[in-house]
Formats: structure tokens, C-alpha cells, sequence
């Protein structure tokens, strides 16, 4: 019983609970989005097409590959909405966080664990190394 409230209490299994329900909550932002939005602007360009109505039929057997056609446009365009803006945004950002965080470490030659850039010995395998400097 101690290693399953271990398992419930760590870190990782609490944030994929969270990040779950971020997701579900996310994805009805999207949808709303989509269907406030997007489709009505498709619609001006000539009517909203639906092909849920379309299957066909084998032996009496009704194959309804429309419902999957409309998920699959949905699907592309739900795609699309998130990675032209949420995706490439966040990228920007992240990129931008990145190039003024300059790395203050770099990796050993020898063993590769990770050294300061101004050191000329590594703390880990003990070679000597080139301290490097700022450009």
C-alpha cells in the first residue's frame, strides 16, 4: 500500500493529471474557436460542405465513410488553428528565452559531463581543457 500512495504522490503522475485536464479545457477552446470563427469564414467562400450523410453499401452493410471525412477536415483544420497560433508563437518565445539565456556550461571533451565554460580542469575526470571565452 506505501508504494502505491508513493506512485499517486509523485510529481509526474500529478502533472499528467494536470496536463490532461489543461488538454481536455484546451480543446473545447479550439473547438469553440473553429466553429465560432473559421467555419463561418469558410462559409463565406461557398457554403460549409458536410459529408456525414455520404456511405456505401456491401450486402446490406452501410460503410459511413463521411462522419470520417468531416472528422478528418476537422481534424486539419483543429491542426492547423493550434500550430499557426499557439505553436509558432510559443517556438518565438522560447526561442528569444533561449538566445538571452547563454549557456554558461559546456561538455567535458573527455568524459562529456557537463564543465563551466571558464574552467580549465574538469571537477569529473580531471583533464585539462581550454577554457573558453567570451566572444
Amino acid at each position: 500500500m506505501q508504494g502505491f500512495k508513493k506512485f499517486l504522490l509523485q510529481g509526474n503522475l500529478v502533472q499528467l493529471a494536470v496536463a490532461v485536464v489543461i488538454g481536455a479545457v484546451f480543446a473545447n477552446l479550439i473547438t469553440a474557436f473553429t466553429e465560432g470563427f473559421i467555419t463561418p469564414l469558410i462559409g463565406i467562400f461557398g457554403g460549409v460542405p458536410t459529408f456525414s450523410d455520404l456511405y456505401f453499401e456491401i450486402n446490406g452493410s452501410r460503410f459511413l465513410y463521411g462522419a470520417f471525412v468531416d472528422a478528418l477536415i476537422s481534424f486539419l483544420i483543429t491542426a492547423a488553428i493550434l500550430y499557426f497560433f499557439v505553436v509558432l508563437p510559443v517556438a518565438k518565445v522560447v526561442e528569444r528565452f533561449v538566445k538571452a539565456e547563454e549557456a554558461t556550461t559546456r561538455e567535458c571533451p573527455q568524459c562529456f559531463s557537463e564543465i563551466s565554460k571558464k574552467a580549465s580542469r574538469c571537477a569529473h575526470c580531471t583533464s585539462e581543457v581550454v577554457p573558453e571565452t567570451a566572444a
